[in-house]
């Protein structure tokens, strides 16, 4: 299936590791321009120079997303080398653990880094974006529906990037500018691996979480999740705007009672 992409110009945040990393090798081998935003230039331009290697286009540029000038001047210069801005797929953030025993600027400074630049963003690029007529596609979190426990600025921030979602896709509807959001579950990212290999035994502790999931009893790929973003961000997908699309083998909306410990059993 032909997705319509070489050529487009994609921005992703936190694009050179984890589950970003998966979204920028999906883009660029669909023929798209992967522009990588991110605090660390050799991650970045290692990614870059892999695709190269391969034919395939990105682009690295070192960004604090904190820092609104350094978002600015981001996009300027994508602009200036790439020409237009196609898709913003913002990614960056991390679960940081920030809850209620922490202090207030504490959290706010966990909304900075997990949702704040997401509106950054969108806000410096959106002039571009109404000229291409692009797409933004968030990547949210279960936590936003489910919550986790001691992680209040993540959840928080999650919540919002739901509720953004909702939002632009309404206010930039008339331009023809659609917004969608990927929520993951249980994806095994490196950082997930290295949390793992914590427990007492990370084997079992892996089993056990696999079990968690209905569809497959297994967690969720990042290749799974970079390619329903890719799809939603494509001409293939024209039609859907404002929606939350859970990548999870049914982990947040499937009956718990379901995905026990006995109930695997039973069923095995």
């Amino acid at each position: 299936m032909d997705l319509h992409l070489q050529g487009k110009v994609v921005i992703i945040t936190g694009g050179a590791k984890g589950i970003g990393a998966g979204i920028t090798l999906a883009f660029a081998a669909e023929g798209a321009i992967a522009c990588i935003l991110g605090r660390n230039s050799a991650e970045g331009q290692e990614l870059v120079n892999e695709l190269k290697a391969k034919g395939q286009h990105a682009d690295s540029f070192l960004t604090d997303m904190t820092d609104e000038a350094a978002v600015k001047q981001a996009v300027a210069d994508i602009v200036s080398r790439h020409g237009s801005i196609d898709v913003i797929v913002n990614n960056a953030g991390g679960n940081d653990a920030v809850g209620l025993r922490n202090s207030v600027s504490e959290f706010t400074a966990s909304l900075q880094r997990n949702v704040v630049h997401y509106f950054t963003l969108v806000h410096f690029a959106l002039d571009h974006l109404i000229a291409s007529k692009g797409n933004i596609v968030n990547i949210g979190s279960k936590t936003a529906v489910t919550g986790q426990g001691g992680t209040s600025g993540y959840a928080a921030s999650k919540g919002a990037i739901n509720a953004l979602t909702r939002e632009w896709a309404l206010d930039l509807a008339r331009h023809g500018i659609r917004v969608n959001c990927v929520i993951p579950a249980e994806v095994i990212t490196p950082l997930y691996e290295r949390w793992l290999a914590q427990a007492p035994d990370p084997v079992l502790a892996r089993e056990q979480l696999d079990r968690l999931v209905p569809l497959g009893r297994r967690t969720t790929t990042i290749e799974e999740i970079a390619d329903a973003v890719v799809f939603v961000a494509s001409e293939r997908s024209a039609h859907t705007t404002g929606q939350m699309l859970f990548v999870d083998g049914g982990y947040v909306h499937l009956d718990r009672a379901c995905t026990s410990e006995a109930s695997h059993l039973k069923q095995s």
